[in-house]
């Protein structure tokens, strides 16, 4: 597998397009998506049937729309999401499901959704099988099964296991089986998702798991997912994960499956962090630079309210600094702490998982230059809050040479509308 070179720690462009000239004409912190990215890793996973958008990661009409002008279905996880693939001109019937919805609850509006527009429906839960044959009776379902194991480079994305609430449990496939009759629902596809990351060893575990419950299914599976969780380089030295490989075992199994069962199945895979992750860059301006005891701080004026992925798992990502004049002036290094601007002592981008404190080696810098979170279209924007009563950043969508506002930044009166001081 190809690893990745050293990244520059100093640049002064995103996708051609000068940095400071993005923050003076849109302000920060403010995202900023190159959509060749995007295409690219849509590329990469063209030897699948179904490429599937977790739109879970990174939701913005405009990339969901690009999405869906290459091909690409979409999975949606909530009313939210399924409402949000329909704003983007997702149609709701075909083959394969443009949209499906995978949860492991319905919410009273998801299920009135899923009936209204005939959605397929991925169920991560017995109950969901009785709550969707009670209104919709006839119509085709996925299971989500856990398998019994996950994997994930952090508890908090592990989504397999007895500690994991997704899915329903491999056990208990048969009792969902005589659910799925007693509505007269048909079970045509099954999902299985363990959680983030890549171990091939680990991959074979799932592909077996995956045959077993098909097996156990019966003859009406025509879809096999292999769910997401593809891993993305972000530190220097990285390994980009083997997709060929990825592939083939997959398409081992698919091609069993389909030799037993005398039908053709298609093979599903469910990208988010892959397709988005790379594309994104949180640019920030540092506005204090001050030392405490033996640590040299950046602090810059977006914060986890911005980015929550380091203070909720201790996530790296990688971090360049663009000097104010846009021009590159060849610094030299100093190891360095990068913080935000809350009240918070957690609001640190450079820790490690359970808080721990950790220093980046990046370019001096000085107040007015922009230091560019990189890596940060997955679980970005998608986590932002107001706390301390900051506003949501700007998003921009770049392509073809130009910066599309795809989002514009939140007003405080943005931030209190809906809100009311009793009289």
């Amino acid at each position: 597998m190809a690893t990745v070179d050293q990244r520059p720690t100093l640049r002064t462009e995103i996708a051609g397009l000068s940095i400071p000239k993005l923050a003076a004409e849109h302000g920060t912190p403010t995202y900023a998506y190159d959509a060749q990215i995007i295409k690219d890793r849509i590329d990469d996973l063209k030897q699948f049937d179904v490429i599937r958008y977790a739109q879970k990661a990174c939701s913005n009409l405009a990339i969901v729309d690009f999405v869906r002008k290459n091909e690409v279905c979409v999975d949606a996880v909530s009313a939210g999401e399924i409402r949000r693939a329909l704003a983007a001109g997702y149609r709701t019937q075909g083959e394969p499901h443009p949209i499906v919805y995978t949860a492991d609850i319905f919410d009273r509006e998801a299920l009135e959704l899923c009936v209204e527009h005939n959605i397929h429906v991925n169920v991560g839960s017995a109950d969901m099988i009785d709550q969707l044959g009670e209104v919709a009776p006839g119509r085709n379902i996925t299971l989500r099964i856990n398998p019994g194991f996950g994997h994930g480079h952090s508890q908090k994305t592990n989504t397999g296991g007895e500690q994991s609430k997704h899915g329903i449990w491999h056990g208990d496939v048969n009792d969902c089986l005589i659910r799925a009759d007693r509505h007269n629902l048909v079970v045509t596809g099954v999902h299985m998702h363990i959680g983030s990351g890549t171990d091939f060893e680990h991959l074979a575990q799932v592909c077996g798991a995956m045959e077993k419950t098909v097996a156990e299914v019966g003859r009406t599976v025509n879809t096999i997912s292999a769910g997401g969780g593809l891993p993305i380089p972000y530190r220097d030295g990285d390994e980009r994960v083997d997709i060929g490989k990825y592939f083939e075992l997959w398409d081992r199994v698919r091609n069993r499956i389909a030799s037993n069962f005398g039908h053709q199945v298609r093979l599903e895979i469910e990208p988010g962090r892959y397709l988005s992750a790379e594309s994104g860059y949180l640019i920030t301006e540092i506005r204090a630079i001050k030392r405490m005891g033996d640590n040299l701080f950046y602090l810059v004026d977006a914060g986890f309210n911005n980015l929550a992925r380091p203070i909720l798992y201790g996530a790296y990502h990688p971090m360049s600094i663009c000097p104010a004049s846009g021009v590159d002036d060849n610094r030299s290094m100093q190891d360095v702490i990068v913080g935000g601007p809350l009240c918070e002592s957690g609001d640190i981008f450079t820790q490690e998982e359970g808080g721990f404190v950790s220093k980046r080696s990046l370019p001096v810098a000085n107040v007015g230059d922009f230091l560019v979170i990189e890596c940060a279209g997955s679980y970005g924007f998608v986590m932002s809050s107001n706390y301390n009563s900051k506003p949501m950043a700007a998003e921009l969508f770049l392509h073809n040479g130009e910066a599309f506002v795809a989002r514009k930044r939140q007003s405080f009166e943005d931030i209190i509308r809906g809100e009311a001081i009793p009289s």
